[in-house]
């Protein structure tokens, strides 16, 4: 059966909340399922980002979260697609695809010249999906960050 991609609400947080925190250990921070619901819970409330679900066979097995912003060098809109995350046991059946495709018709829909992303440098199951669905590697660029508190997730 082909993935079902939908907008969540705060609604699927139940659904949602151990998948953003699984996601969350894979980039290998402490497990927090209350600050996982709050952080979600906010996002979709205050809707300054939007949250994709993927699911197969009635059950909810991925995710993609989006917020928009703008490129001052393109002056047009950008979505940053920030995260995304398929369970492990639901793999290679089309939900990261499918998200990502959605993900792009989204940026569509709403006017968006780009979507853009990082992912950690060992991901290369991830980069392979990527550069298959066009997307292309940034080396004009390189990313900077500069904290200005102690990470709590680290």
């Amino acid at each position: 059966m082909s993935p079902v991609i939908r907008t969540a609400t705060v609604d699927d947080l139940d659904v949602l909340v151990p998948l953003f925190d699984a996601y969350r250990a894979f980039y290998e921070r402490a497990p927090d399922p209350a600050g996982a619901r709050a952080y979600l819970q906010a996002r979709i409330a205050a809707a300054d980002a939007t949250v994709l679900i993927a699911g197969i066979d009635g059950r909810t097995v991925g995710f993609a979260l989006m917020y928009p912003s703008w490129s001052s060098l393109a002056m047009a809109p950008v979505v940053h697609l920030s995260d995304l995350f398929v369970a492990p046991g639901s793999r290679a059946r089309g939900a990261g695809r499918a998200l990502i495709e959605a993900c792009e018709a989204f940026g569509l829909r709403h006017g968006a010249v780009r979507l853009q992303l990082e992912t950690h440098r060992t991901n290369t199951v991830a980069q392979a999906l990527y550069t298959e669905l066009g997307w292309e590697l940034d080396e004009e660029f390189i990313g900077y960050t500069l904290p200005l508190t102690p990470d709590p997730g680290a």
